[in-house]
């Protein structure tokens, strides 16, 4: 089965995500645990988590994946802005046990020139900070485009905080169509050495979710903007390659286009016609 689905608003809560889901062919989504930018969460409605729940289970949703807020940069120059990503992911882990068993992906962020090592520290410190060995969340790295100072745009990167992080079993990796790409990792031409490079550096068994991504830009750009699928320098036939290659069955896929629902239902419907699987 295609396990595939896209980022939706929570603001009415994830019921109502569950069922907007479904009306458009999905059987997972992403959602931000907070206002991307930043700022207090949305109270739980434990009536309305309890009857998602119900729903998922009834419908056979695959984990559904939680995104940090963009402002949460942990390797930041800033010790105020550093506060602020423990802050913030104490508390979504803290939340996310109210739908147990899923996905919480954020990205490294940015070490604002005080130099790789130092903001793989502060990373690796943040993660032995909020990680508890009781939690059934599964903390995810993103792969990012490498623009500027971030973190994460190289395998070994993400390899090298994964192995220093105590509870390594809570740890997984979100790869990133759009930003391997940017980042020089060549998914159009030679996907099965990029998979392979993946899993001799980090594991394939740490992939556990993919943002499925064209891009506007071309290969090696490290620019990180996104576009509609088929669209872009990825193009159609290599998403089609991704959605259907053997190492990739069962991962769960979310669109992050830029698209409203409606043109989600159009992307996940010529998808759901390209896969090849069961």
């Amino acid at each position: 089965m295609l396990n595939i689905g896209c980022h939706l608003s929570s603001t009415k809560g994830f019921e109502h995500m569950g069922k907007e889901a479904l009306s458009i062919d999905a059987n997972t989504f992403q959602f931000f645990t907070r206002n991307p930018r930043g700022g207090k969460a949305k109270d739980i409605d434990e009536k309305d988590v309890e009857a998602f729940l119900e729903f998922i289970k009834e419908k056979n949703f695959a984990k559904i994946l939680a995104h940090a807020p963009y402002t949460l940069n942990p390797c930041s120059a800033e010790e105020r802005t550093r506060e602020f990503a423990l802050e913030v992911m104490t508390d979504d882990l803290i939340r996310m046990e109210y739908v147990p068993n899923n996905l919480y992906n954020f990205h490294p962020g940015s070490h604002v020139k005080q130099g790789l090592e130092v903001g793989i520290d502060y990373i690796v410190t943040l993660l032995n900070t909020v990680l508890k060995p009781e939690q059934t969340t599964t903390v995810l790295l993103e792969t990012m485009a490498g623009k500027g100072t971030e973190v994460g745009s190289r395998f070994e990167e993400l390899k090298e905080i994964l192995d220093r992080v105590t509870l390594s079993d809570k740890m997984g990796v979100c790869l990133d169509t759009c930003h391997v790409y940017d980042a020089g990792y060549d998914i159009v031409n030679d996907l099965d050495g990029v998979l392979e490079e993946f899993d001799r550096i980090i594991g394939l068994d740490k992939l556990r979710a993919i943002h499925l991504n064209d891009s506007k830009n071309p290969f090696t750009s490290h620019k990180d903007r996104h576009e509609k699928i088929g669209e872009g320098f990825i193009g159609l036939e290599a998403i089609t390659r991704i959605i259907n290659h053997p190492k990739l069955k069962g991962i769960p896929f979310f669109l992050e286009t830029p698209n409203e629902v409606p043109e989600y239902a159009e992307e996940i419907k010529l998808l759901r016609g390209a896969y090849k699987g069961d």
